[in-house]
């Protein structure tokens, strides 16, 4: 019986994640979110990350955008506006419901794990969804006039600023869950989805703690670059690790994995770039790693779950 723990934020987290799902038992694979990216939007506490995973697992994804609600409407968002709202972050009527709840849960005392198992039960996942935090963290994008929040600087403004630097508010007093804790210690192998290795990845290893579990750990630690042929298939990190002068490429994001990672997957595209992350001291398998399609996902999945034996 396979024990895996996997790491993930975003959408390409989330499409691996899935991939695993299929594959490993409930008891099989935990997944543990970024919950850096939260923020509160009409009063309600939205976790992106969390949520786009749970939306993957229970098959609900709109998969034009890859996060969101397949089908969701708009019309409350609308008539916040009227009532002069802010609109630009998009909250779906069905989306919404989920926020509501969330912070029904919050409110009442329950941790974000409670209330992430109980919005997890209800819509029908059987595998383990673990904030990676109870503790509030909050990603902030700095730019040469000002400091964002993530979302402002991600929905808003479209990742138009240039950014000088990320910083991660509140990561020195916040304290992994007891959950990604537990995980940790029954796992017997780490996989870090093909996530951002800038905003997404980099909270949950800053966690108290965590780099040193992990550097410490006794199975082996899997990485998929989310870098391909120079870019990212979807979101900001390859304009972001530009600006941080760092290398787009996924030796630029092996670099970021040294001392934690002991085999690193990249596409088939980036071949070439295979003996310079080995001379980092990490192996390198080399298979298709783009996820278009279920059956996609699913293979790239068994391919990696093939490594842990091999």
């Amino acid at each position: 019986m396979y024990k895996v723990l996997a790491l993930a934020g975003g959408v390409g987290g989330a499409k691996l994640v899935l991939g695993l799902s299929k594959i490993l038992k409930p008891e099989e694979l935990s997944i543990v979110v970024n919950t850096a990216d939260d923020d509160v939007f009409h009063g309600l506490h939205v976790s992106p990350d969390v949520d786009t995973v749970m939306y993957a697992l229970a098959g609900l994804t709109n998969e034009t955008t890859g996060w969101g609600i397949k089908g969701d409407t708009f019309r409350t968002l609308s008539a916040l506006k009227k009532l002069g709202n802010e609109d630009w972050f998009q909250l779906g009527d069905l989306d919404l419901a989920t926020h509501i709840k969330r912070t029904s849960l919050l409110h009442s005392g329950k941790s974000l794990s409670q209330a992430t198992d109980h919005l997890a039960r209800k819509l029908g996942i059987s595998h383990r969804v673990i904030p990676m935090s109870d503790d509030p963290v909050k990603t902030k994008a700095i730019t040469e006039s000002e400091e964002l929040d993530f979302q402002d600087y991600f929905v808003r403004k479209k990742c138009e600023p240039a950014i000088t630097g990320i910083r991660f508010d509140g990561i020195n007093n916040a304290k992994p869950s007891e959950k990604f804790i537990e995980a940790i210690s029954e796992a017997e192998t780490i996989i870090i989805c093909p996530s951002n290795p800038i905003v997404s990845i980099p909270p949950i290893l800053e966690l108290s703690g965590i780099t040193e579990l992990i550097s410490n750990f006794h199975g082996k630690t899997i990485a998929v670059s989310p870098i391909i042929g120079k870019k990212a298939l979807k979101g900001p990190a390859g304009k972001m690790m530009m600006e941080l002068n760092e290398d787009v490429s996924s030796l630029g994001v092996a670099k970021r994995y040294v001392g934690i990672c002991d085999l690193f997957v990249i596409d088939n595209t980036d071949i070439k770039e295979a003996p310079d992350i080995e001379e980092l001291g990490i192996n390198v398998h080399i298979t298709s790693t783009i996820m278009n399609s279920q059956k996609d996902k699913i293979t790239l999945a068994k391919n990696l779950l093939s490594l842990i034996s091999s």
